[in-house]
Formats: C-alpha cells, sequence, structure tokens
C-alpha cells in the first residue's frame, strides 16, 4: 500500500486549466483516469488524509505510484480526451458500463448498390444504418418480415444475391413479392433504392405520410373496380398498423429522445435507456455495472452519457437526452450538450424532466432499472456457487474458525428516542429464513440510545438461547452448531436453541462493543461479533481499532449487505406498525364512553384511520354499539388529529393492526 504523500505534486506545480489526470500504478499502469475544469482543485482533493475519503477513493490513492496530467483548451476536449484514454488503458478504478448480454440491431447496408436490410449484433459498421437496440430479435424479425410487404427491399444475403443473379431465377422471397428481386432486374439499383429510403424513413418514425399514401392508392384502386389491388394494399394497411402498434406512442410531440434511468446501491448500479423516436418507443437496453468511486448520480449519469454516445454521429445521438439528475456546475452540462452536437451535427439538450410525460416516462425507465437491479441480487443470491463462496470469503475475512452458515443480525429503529424496537433476521447457507426472524421491543433503555438497546436485544436473544439449552433434553442427532434440540411435547427443534455461527449488527464499533459485552456478561464465548457501519460500509470486530475493509466485489460485502438491509428493512415495518398502534390508540382513548371492544369493533368496520377520518357522524353511528353522540365525539377526535399521509391496516378479524403507510422520514 502505497503512502500518497510520496507521489504528491510540489505546491503549485499544478495548473489551474482544464485537462484530464491519470494515476499510475507501481508498474506504470493506469489505473484511473478523470477530467477536471480546474485540475489544482480536483487533484488536490485527491491527497487529503485518507480518513476524509471516501474508502474506494482511499483504495485508489494507495494503490497508485504517480499522478500525471494533461492540460486542455475547454472542458469539451478534455471529455474527448477523458473518454479516449478510458477505452485505449482500461482503468479498473473507472465505472465500466458494459452490457449484460449483445441487443441486436436493425440494419440497412446503404452504402452497397443493393442495400440488405438485416438484423445483427455486435459492433457498428461504417455504410450501415441501425434502428434500435431492440430488446428480443424475434420481435424486430416479425416486424421486419410485416414492412417487406410494403417495401419489398432486398434482405437475402450476399451469397444467395450473387446466386440468382448468376442463374437468372430470384429467391422464394422474390415469388411471393416480398422482395422486388433487383439480382434479376425486375427493379433497378434507382428503384430499390427509393424502396429502401422509405422504408429507413418509416422506421425513422415518418410513419403517418405512408399510411395516408396507402390509404389513397387503396381508395383509388377501389373506385377504379381493381379490387384485386385494393385487397394487396388493404393487407399491406394491415401490416403497416401492426408494425406500429409493437411501437406505443409515449410522447405525444414526435420526440426523438433517449430516456435514462439510474437504480443504485454501494457497490452496483444499473441502468436502464428507453430509445424514442417519433414519439415512440424503438428499443430498450440495460446493464448493471459495479460501482469503483464515489461519484453521486450525476457523475455517473456523466461518465454514462460518455460511454454511450462515444463513437455514435448522426442520428445515433438523439435531439434529446432526458436524465435523472445533472451536475450543479452549469458549465458541466454545457460541455456535454456541447460534445453531443458535435457528434450529432446540431443542437442535443441534456435535461431533467419535471412533469408531463416525459417525467412520467422517466419513472417507467426508473421502475425498469429497479427490477432489473432487484433481479440481478435475486439471480446472484440464488447462485449455490456464489453463497458458498460469500460464506468462505468471510470466514477467511473474519478469521473464523468455520464459515457461518448461520448468521443472525440485529438492528434498531426508533423516531426520536420513541417506540424504539429491534429486530433479528436469520441466514442459513446464505438464504434468508423467515420463519425464524424475530421482534423485540426495548423497554429498559430511555430515550434514543442504539447501543444500550443493542445490548438489551442481543442479551434477551443469547439469554432465551440459554435457557432453552438448559430447559431442553438433547437427542443423538447432531447439527452443524452442534446437538439438535427439541421440544419434549412437540418433537419439534427449538428454534431459539441454535447459535449463530456468526452475528452482525447494524453499525460501527460502538454497536459492536455492545453486543460483544452482552455475549461476555453471559458467558457466551464462542459466537463471533462483527458490524457493518452503513456509511462507508466498513466491517468492524471487537477490539480492533482499525475496520477490515473487504474488496468492492467481494461476494462476502454483498452477503452481508443483504443480511444487514434485510435486518434494517424488518426493524423499520415493526416500528411503523407500533407508531401507528399507538398513534390510533391516542385518538381515540380521548373519546368519552369508548372503550376497547368498541374500537376494535369501529376499526374493524371502517379498516383504516383515512377511511374512519373520511366518514361522517352518521356512518360511524351504523357501527353496531356506536351511538349518535359516540359517533360525533369520535368524528370530531379523527377530524382534530394530524393527517400526515398514514394508512393504517386492521385485521378484521381481531381489530390489529397489522401495517401502515406512515411517513418515515425521520427513522433511524
Amino acid at each position: 500500500m502505497a503512502d500518497p504523500s510520496t507521489y504528491r505534486p510540489a505546491p503549485g506545480s499544478i495548473p489551474t486549466q482544464p485537462g484530464v489526470y491519470r494515476f499510475r500504478d507501481a508498474r506504470q499502469r493506469v489505473i484511473y483516469v478523470g477530467k477536471a475544469k480546474n485540475l489544482r482543485a480536483r487533484l488536490s482533493s485527491y491527497f487529503q488524509h485518507l480518513s476524509a475519503l471516501h474508502p474506494r477513493t482511499a483504495t485508489m490513492v494507495t494503490t497508485a505510484a504517480s499522478v500525471e496530467w494533461t492540460v486542455v483548451e475547454t472542458e469539451v476536449e478534455a471529455l474527448q480526451l477523458e473518454y479516449s484514454w478510458i477505452k485505449e488503458y482500461d482503468p479498473r478504478f473507472n465505472v465500466k458500463y458494459r452490457d449484460d448480454k449483445s441487443y441486436p440491431w436493425l440494419a440497412v447496408t446503404v452504402g452497397e448498390e443493393f442495400p440488405r436490410v438485416m438484423v445483427g449484433r455486435g459492433a457498428k459498421r461504417k455504410g450501415t444504418r441501425y434502428f434500435g437496440p431492440y430488446s428480443h430479435a424475434w420481435a424486430i424479425r416479425e416486424t421486419v418480415d410485416q414492412l417487406l410487404r410494403v417495401f419489398p427491399m432486398r434482405s437475402c444475403s450476399n451469397g444467395v444475391f450473387k446466386r440468382s443473379q448468376q442463374i437468372g431465377r430470384p429467391c422464394l422471397l422474390g415469388y411471393i413479392d416480398k422482395c422486388a428481386a433487383p439480382c434479376v432486374g425486375n427493379v433497378d439499383a434507382a428503384e430499390h433504392r427509393r424502396i429502401v429510403d422509405d422504408f429507413c424513413n418509416f422506421m425513422g418514425g415518418q410513419t403517418n405520410a405512408f399510411v395516408k399514401r396507402v390509404e389513397r392508392e387503396m381508395y383509388a384502386a377501389s373506385e377504379a373496380l381493381d379490387f384485386e389491388r385494393a385487397a394487396r394494399l388493404r393487407d399491406d394497411l394491415g401490416a403497416l398498423n401492426r408494425a406500429l402498434e409493437k411501437q406505443a406512442v409515449v410522447l405525444g410531440d414526435g420526440t426523438d429522445g433517449d430516456v435514462i434511468a439510474l437504480a443504485e446501491d454501494p457497490l452496483e448500479v444499473a441502468v436502464q435507456i428507453f430509445h424514442v423516436r417519433g414519439g415512440r418507443i424503438r428499443g430498450q437496453r440495460g446493464w448493471v455495472a459495479d460501482r469503483t468511486d464515489d461519484s453521486d448520480t450525476a457523475g455517473l449519469v456523466e461518465v454514462f452519457l460518455q460511454q454511450l454516445y462515444a463513437g455514435e454521429s448522426g442520428d445515433g445521438v438523439p435531439r434529446e437526452v432526458l436524465v435523472p439528475a445533472v451536475s450543479s456546475d452549469p458549465a458541466h452540462v454545457e460541455a456535454l450538450e456541447v460534445w453531443l452536437s458535435r457528434l450529432r451535427g446540431s443542437r442535443v439538450s441534456i435535461r431533467v424532466p419535471q412533469r408531463g410525460d416525459k417525467r412520467s416516462l422517466q419513472e417507467t425507465v426508473e421502475r425498469n432499472a429497479k427490477q432489473a437491479l432487484a433481479l440481478h441480487k435475486t439471480k446472484r443470491a440464488s447462485d449455490l456457487t456464489t453463497r458458498s463462496k460469500a460464506l468462505e470469503e468471510i470466514q477467511s475475512a473474519l478469521e473464523l474458525p468455520e464459515a457461518p452458515l448461520r448468521i443472525e443480525c440485529f438492528d434498531i429503529s426508533n423516531l426520536q428516542g420513541t417506540e424504539v424496537v429491534g429486530s433479528m433476521v436469520v441466514f442459513e447457507d446464505g438464504l434468508p429464513r423467515k420463519g425464524e426472524y424475530r421482534r423485540f421491543v426495548i423497554r429498559g433503555v430511555e430515550g434514543q440510545n442504539d447501543v444500550a438497546s443493542m445490548h438489551e436485544v442481543v442479551t434477551r436473544r443469547f439469554r432465551r438461547l440459554l435457557d432453552e439449552r438448559s430447559d431442553l433434553p438433547e437427542i443423538g442427532a447432531t447439527s452443524a452448531e452442534g446437538p439438535v434440540l427439541v421440544d419434549p411435547d412437540t418433537g419439534q427443534p427449538r428454534k431459539f436453541a441454535y447459535a449463530p455461527g456468526l452475528v452482525v449488527v447494524d453499525g460501527g464499533a460502538p454497536q459492536v462493543a455492545a453486543a460483544q459485552r452482552a455475549l461476555d456478561e453471559l458467558g457466551i464465548d464462542d459466537i463471533a461479533v462483527c458490524g457493518l457501519a452503513k456509511k462507508l460500509e466498513e466491517v468492524w470486530l471487537p477490539g480492533q481499532e482499525d475496520p477490515v475493509i473487504l474488496p468492492r466485489s467481494s461476494e462476502a460485502l454483498y452477503l452481508l449487505q443483504r443480511v444487514r438491509d434485510e435486518a434494517h428493512r424488518f426493524a423499520i415495518a415493526h416500528h411503523r406498525g407500533r407508531r401507528s398502534k399507538t398513534m390510533v390508540e391516542s385518538v381515540l382513548d380521548d373519546v368519552p364512553g369508548l372503550g376497547e371492544v368498541r374500537r376494535k369493533t369501529l376499526l374493524r368496520h371502517f379498516g383504516s384511520l383515512r377511511k374512519l377520518r373520511a366518514a361522517t357522524p352518521e356512518d360511524i353511528a351504523a357501527v353496531p354499539g356506536i351511538g349518535p353522540r359516540t359517533a360525533q365525539a369520535i368524528a370530531d377526535a379523527v377530524a382534530e388529529a394530524p393527517a400526515r399521509g398514514q394508512t393504517v391496516r386492521v385485521n378484521t378479524a381481531t381489530g390489529e393492526i397489522i401495517s401502515t403507510g406512515l411517513d418515515t422520514s425521520e427513522e433511524s
């Protein structure tokens, strides 16, 4: 590990102009490339104390052994040079949006004498016009098959085309009128080129003119009593409409643009992009990339735009790019717009939609990004080999005697010290065991004290472990955690009687110390404890001053994050239920003459506090046991209660609250 101070440039030696910089390691390999409007200000930020840097940035500067820079005239030139260097050196610490699959393109070889339409994948070639990319090859092939009825251009390979020229007989498509058969001279190059241009214009979004033209020709043929031609044009019109149905209109103003959205977590970022041409969605694609630095959403968007559009030209760059966030510095946005405009050859705008159809469409793209990230994580978590690797990495990193097949994680949730609750989630073999989750209501701690609350929760859980082990007999069978303990009444294993291989707490060194102290007080010395701090994703161990930093791509860190996030989710759900129950009780307890039985009857009848608030006194009086005077008192009480968007769901059989949709912005 290198000390950044050993290669820090001398004060005043870094210029203040725009430029691009490179960090190299001890073997002179480029490990990071970046750009800056002011090189001195940007590079100086890397040479702070390591504790002030993001863990990923700290890893980069301690891996590097030197830094160099190149001054340019403008930010636009810096963008171009930065991408060139990233492409040339492939630095390990730069975010790389690699496609998780090869998307199909609809390609027209306009550079040939007789252009051909085909569906292809991979890199683009000169002299070919591309449409898409599309999600599925079969969908675009089906569309092309329909459109060839109306635009009978060549779709055969070069070998088939040459063979038909030699034998003087067209292929099958020529006989069924899905090709104009230029191979045998049925049309000349100029006529075939017009067919190709019409096809490209239709795929490019100019659809209304063709539909209206076919309709006019159909009616004209019908009036001329040429019913055979009219029937053929009717079928062509149907083919056009079926092709258009596959591309729903999403923007009525005929926008040509790309809509981009991100879904992030501390380790990965999922990107989704919808290609909209002529107001219709022409294609969709997505990636999941590793995060390698501490860039915010605007920074991730900027890198993505560079990698997406570099090498494109003309129609490959849309007139408008809708993104979830942009830099707070207008100069950065302007530089990107100028760069994209040069690639396109006309004005390109980058903006964040705030309202209307475009905002709605971006929310749809964002939902797709979130689903893609969730699916990616699900696939990753469901893989047995990956889970085994994660457990082995945890064992190695924490120096455990064996892989922790059972992991228990604890979290605390409260709102300014009120309704403090704890949660325990269980993962066995890397998968959640939801039937063994437990909830705790903290009663021995006053105010907001997460450390004391963590101590109480861990103490209660493992005191129960000791009690159940002492009360229940052992049987001959054993498990990975030790002897199997069973309930003599049911014959079933007692869940609290199993000891975990690892205890994880949501928090840093103080929470870890509290959990370890609880185990020490109970005399338990064979269970490992660690903590995962949210902010920097550091793993803390008891009694150690410095945390364990797991690699960014570590399966162990990914599993610990999943366990921690699940415990946090479970604690928040419990906390919401407690808050909503307290709130409802506090509202209805002040109503004179309303006891517990009638209160539950009332909640069973309406089902939620929102519906109760919307009810009239007459509606409330219709509930059995509720008189007009009590109904009026209830209506007054719920009307005076502060409305914060609460939605309380009630078990209609028992009147018990089961969930709520309260605002949780202040929850911890």
